[in-house]
């Protein structure tokens, strides 16, 4: 915090001595009129611009790292965790059995056994309780 006082403290002295050195560069008629008018846009245009940049700069998102105790906890097998992976991505119990190299049965019982684990119906639910517990990213 004290910091960023310092820093805006120094950016307001330096804007508040480059105009007291236009304002006397303005009485001593060093300039015309126009030119000190292009500097003062310039400076406010650098200044936005740059103020721009900073305030939507964004952060690098942390890596996910999966919640080990609730899948202990829910004893959520590794197979499951894949289908429930599968199940975010939008996949349909085909397409999670071609993925996974698994018969469609198969996966059907690991998506009953997720919603019976995660205490859900529906897959939007389970996906949905899987990223409040960080099963899933």
């Amino acid at each position: 915090m004290i910091r960023t006082v310092i820093l805006w403290g120094l950016v307001l002295a330096a804007g508040a001595l480059l105009l007291q050195w236009l304002e006397y560069q303005y009485l001593a008629r060093a300039f015309s009129i126009e030119a000190y008018v292009g500097l003062i846009g310039v400076a406010c245009a650098a200044g936005g611009v740059w103020l721009g940049w900073k305030l939507t700069q964004r952060r690098a998102p942390a890596p996910f790292e999966r919640n080990a105790a609730a899948v202990a906890s829910l004893g959520l097998t590794g197979q499951e965790v894949k289908v429930l992976e599968r199940l975010a991505a939008g996949q349909s119990n085909k397409e999670i059995a071609r993925t996974l190299g698994l018969s469609p049965n198969t996966v059907k019982t690991h998506v009953a056994n997720l919603f019976a684990k995660l205490q859900v119906s529906r897959r939007t639910q389970a996906i949905s309780k899987a990223r409040d517990l960080h099963l899933i990213a």
